[in-house]
This record gives structure tokens, C-alpha cells and sequence, in this order.
């Protein structure tokens, strides 16, 4: 009987010991094709941006053959890559241009968060000896530019304030002004660009970038809201956030700003950025959460207070201290890594290759039509 239960059990941890090998060969073997199966479609991939490129590079010149030689297949080093520091170079000597407007009714704090954005006191009511706070009868636009430089990079801001948007009882049309300002910069550029003796580098004066401020009031978008968005989100790049976000919990911070996406996709409201001119699908995951997070609730100040033994922005309250720059406490980080640290290039790209490609578009035609218009009356 013992002998019977040891051949059993010995026959029993044979069959385990082959059913082991079995799986361990059949996991070898899925790997093994898994590997295969990766290796081909490296290759398959490979072999298609070759392709795509072949295709670009034929595409200005369908006549002229052409090849794509890869960096193993070179004789030895040739440079190319050291472009980039030419480039870098002459960037850091000319310096460089951003424009930036805030709009939003008086008390929302557009002044101090620009400050805080560019550490430094860079709005018109900062700037403005003896400045006296007066709610406008009309929307006036006020441009007022600094040049910042930082570790040897000099970058010319110019930022425009809308004092008297959306101060008044009746604020019907009070985006006209704002439409108007922005159609003119367009205009501006287009004229020096038609100049038969153009400048070598065109001042651009330009909106690169609105920052609208809504009123933390944890409802919804106001008609207000929803109009002016419709009417600048088609000529400029308009990033939203909620001012003074601090007056709300977390929770109804989450709330507000879930409704608010919700009216912006309801009312066909594009926002920066904007997910049909995503180029590629690492531009897309990184616009994805960006597009996720707006509006952005932020807080702003230009105070320093001392936290556990460091120097820290933020707001000083009876319950503790508000850290603008901590993710935790309030989303400015979030904004100013978007509108400076890795997004301030690609805004100006949109600005000039989308909107004031359409604008230019339409100017020209207009003229065409005009033109043609004069011919035929003269002809007549």
C-alpha cells in the first residue's frame, strides 16, 4: 500500500515537473513570437516614416530622386545636428516676441496673476505710476510692454489689459472692441508683409494668447461667458481659468469646472489647445491632459511667505498659507508651465499659421474681389 502512494506520488510529481516544462516552453514560445511580432512591427513602422519621408521629400520636387541616408550609413561625422545651436544662437541674440491679453470684469485679480506669471510687476495697473482703480464707462484696451531676460534669453512681453469688460448693466457687445483690437494687429502685420521694401523682421504686435478669467461662482459659463468665447475663440488662442479659485472647496471647484467643459462643448467653444491641430500622438496624450484640466483654477500673489524654513507665493489666511505654485493648493502651476515652460512657441504658431492665415485668406480675397469688381465697372 505505502509502496502503491509513493509510485503515485512519484508519477504525480513527474506529470507536475512535465506540465511545468510544457508551460515554461509555451510561455518561451509566446515570447519568442511576441518578439517577432514587435521586431516586425518596429520594422513595418520603420519602414513606413521612411516611406512618409521619402513622400515629403519628393512632394516640392516630383522630378528630383531622392533617398534617406540614416546616421549609421554615414562615412563619418558631418554636423547637421549642430543647427540647432545656430539656430539657438541667433534666437538668444534677436530675442523674442509674446504678446499676451487678459479679459475679465474688474476684481478678478488679471494684474496680480500676470505678475505672478512673470514674477515681476509687468501689468499696466503694476506699471502705472499713481495708478487710481476706475470702473471704465467703455471697453478700453491698454498695451503695456517690458523686455524680460533671464540667463541671457531676452524676451519682449507685451501685455494687454481690457479695463470696463463686463463692468456695466448692459454688456451687450462689449467684446466688439476686443474683436476689433485683435482684426487690427492682423491687419498691421498684413500691410508691412505686402510691402514691396518689407522689414527684415516684422514687429509683431499680434495676440499670441487670451487668458479669460471667470468668476469662481461654482454655477456655470454666463452669456457673457459663453458670447465672448464664441467670437475670440475663432480669431485668437483663448485659455480660460477661474479667478480667485481659493473661495471654492475642492470639491466644487471639480464640480464648476466639469460644468463649465460641458457648456464649452455644448456652445462649440474651442479653447486653446485645440485637438484638430494635435501634429502627432505625443502631442495628442499631452494636450489630452491639458485639455482635461481647463479651466484652470488659480490663485495668484506677489507676496513670499516662509514655509516650513523656504520662501513660498502664496496667500495668508486664517487657516494657513495658500501656495500659489503648489499643485496641491491651486493649478497656476499647471497654467504657467502651458503658457511659458512648454507651449509658449506652439502659441505663436497657431496665432500666426491658423488665425492669421484665415484672416490673411480673407483679406486677400477681399481684395481680389474688389479688384475684379473695379476692372469690370471700367470695362463697362
Amino acid at each position: 500500500m505505502e509502496d502503491r502512494e509513493e509510485e503515485d506520488a512519484g508519477i504525480m510529481t513527474e506529470n507536475i515537473k512535465e506540465e511545468s516544462k510544457a508551460d515554461q516552453s509555451l510561455q518561451e514560445d509566446r515570447l519568442e513570437a511576441h518578439a517577432k511580432t514587435e521586431e516586425n512591427e518596429s520594422k513595418e513602422e520603420a519602414e513606413q516614416v521612411e516611406a512618409d519621408l521619402k513622400v515629403q521629400l519628393c512632394e516640392p520636387f516630383p522630378g528630383l530622386q531622392t533617398g534617406l541616408i540614416r546616421s549609421a550609413d554615414l562615412f563619418g561625422y558631418v554636423g547637421i545636428e549642430s543647427v540647432l545651436d545656430q539656430m539657438r544662437r541667433k534666437t538668444v541674440k534677436a530675442g523674442f516676441e509674446f504678446n499676451i491679453m487678459v479679459v475679465g470684469q474688474s476684481g478678478l485679480g488679471k494684474s496680480t496673476l500676470v505678475n505672478t506669471l512673470f514674477k515681476s510687476k509687468v501689468s499696466r495697473k503694476s506699471s502705472t505710476p499713481n495708478y487710481e482703480e476706475k470702473i471704465s464707462k467703455t471697453v478700453r484696451l491698454h498695451a503695456v510692454s517690458h523686455v524680460i531676460e533671464e540667463k541671457g534669453v531676452k524676451m519682449k512681453l507685451t501685455v494687454i489689459d481690457t479695463p470696463g469688460f463686463g463692468d456695466q448693466i448692459n454688456n451687450q457687445n462689449c467684446w466688439e472692441p476686443i474683436v476689433k483690437y485683435v482684426n487690427e494687429q492682423y491687419e498691421k502685420y498684413l500691410r508691412e508683409e505686402l510691402n514691396v521694401n518689407r522689414k527684415r523682421r516684422i514687429p509683431d504686435s499680434r495676440v499670441h494668447c487670451c487668458i479669460y478669467f471667470l468668476p469662481a461662482s461654482g454655477h456655470s459659463l454666463r452669456p457673457i461667458d459663453v458670447e465672448f468665447m464664441k467670437r475670440l475663440g475663432k480669431i485668437v488662442n483663448i485659455v480660460p481659468v477661474i479667478a480667485k479659485a481659493d473661495t471654492l472647496t475642492v470639491e466644487e471647484r471639480q464640480e464648476f469646472k466639469e460644468r463649465i467643459r460641458q457648456d464649452l462643448e455644448a456652445n462649440g467653444i474651442h479653447v486653446y489647445p485645440q485637438r484638430e491641430l494635435d501634429e502627432d500622438p505625443e502631442d495628442r496624450i499631452l494636450n489630452d491632459r491639458i485639455r482635461a484640466s481647463i479651466p484652470f483654477a488659480v490663485v495668484g500673489t506677489d507676496k513670499e511667505h516662509q514655509v516650513n524654513g523656504h520662501k513660498v507665493l502664496g496667500r495668508k489666511t486664517k487657516w494657513g498659507i495658500i501656495e500659489v505654485e503648489n499643485v496641491a493648493h491651486c493649478e497656476f502651476a499647471n497654467l504657467r508651465d502651458l503658457l511659458i515652460r512648454s507651449h509658449l512657441q506652439d502659441l505663436k504658431d497657431v496665432a500666426h499659421n491658423v488665425h492669421y492665415e484665415t484672416y490673411r485668406v480673407r483679406r486677400l480675397n477681399e481684395s481680389n474681389m474688389n479688384l475684379s469688381e473695379l476692372v469690370l465697372s471700367s470695362c463697362c
